[in-house]
């Protein structure tokens, strides 16, 4: 598949359309209430951060937020427990300060579910590096969903990073292609996003019965939901891994 990159703040009249790419993500991971408030702020107040990639008709396939912000300001320094979301918080609480970032953090990459297997993800996250070292960064920050880890959400996330293939590199698809870059694991993120609903929500984001006290597995989570029948509502913490790409 040839596709063309572009930044939004180059070619602002495919806003929609990048808005409106469909995706793979679990209904519930869009529930995020930080990302509900910061993440469609990206394209407005920072478009020169978003990256999407066009096939040959012309139609948006993948996607590349980020964001910048200030690791070195007072009081932070450390790639936060709570990755996600407060990376979020930082960058949108700098940019309205006026707060010199020296960071950049990836945010979320996304191929169309037709596109994918094609290696837009490796190609949008190369953009992405690039974008920020044009931009006079010095360090991409990454906030990874691993996305194999659904596939067993009961393993600790600590145990899961460690595992590595015979050549070196994480046996985690999306780990590797951050690895391939140039990309170390750094730590991880244990509260990096926080969903929390009433019943009646996580039913119907997961078809899924929600009568029983304790840990559920959802389709799509990398960790079980803890739910409280006797208090009407569930609660996913979602961890994630922090990676350092020098740039």
């Amino acid at each position: 598949m040839e596709c063309t990159v572009s930044r939004l703040a180059d070619r602002p009249d495919r806003e929609q359309p990048v808005r409106e790419m469909a995706d793979s993500w679990p209904l519930f991971v869009v529930e995020d209430m930080v990302g509900n408030a910061y993440f469609p702020r990206i394209a407005v107040d920072l478009p020169e951060y978003v990256l999407f990639a066009e096939d040959e008709r012309g139609e948006v396939v993948a996607t590349a937020h980020s964001v910048p912000f200030a690791l070195g300001a007072e009081g932070r320094g450390e790639l936060p427990a709570r990755g996600w979301d407060q990376i979020l918080e930082w960058a949108f609480s700098d940019l309205r300060h006026g707060v010199r970032p020296d960071t950049v953090s990836a945010i979320s990459v996304s191929v169309a579910p037709r596109a994918q297997g094609r290696g837009l993800s490796a190609l949008m996250l190369s953009a992405l590096r690039d974008n920020a070292r044009a931009r006079g960064f010095r360090e991409v920050v990454a906030p990874v969903r691993p996305s194999a880890k659904h596939l067993e959400p009961r393993t600790p996330i600590e145990e899961y990073v460690r595992r590595v293939r015979p050549d070196g590199l994480p046996r985690d698809p999306w780990l590797r292609v951050h690895a391939r870059a140039g990309a170390a694991i750094e730590s991880v993120a244990p509260v990096s996003m926080t969903v929390s609903a009433s019943l009646a929500d996580w039913r119907r984001w997961t078809g899924l019965p929600f009568d029983t006290d304790g840990e559920v597995e959802v389709p799509g989570a990398l960790v079980p939901v803890r739910c409280e029948t006797e208090h009407g509502y569930a609660v996913y913490v979602e961890p994630n891994v922090w990676m350092r790409h020098p740039l």
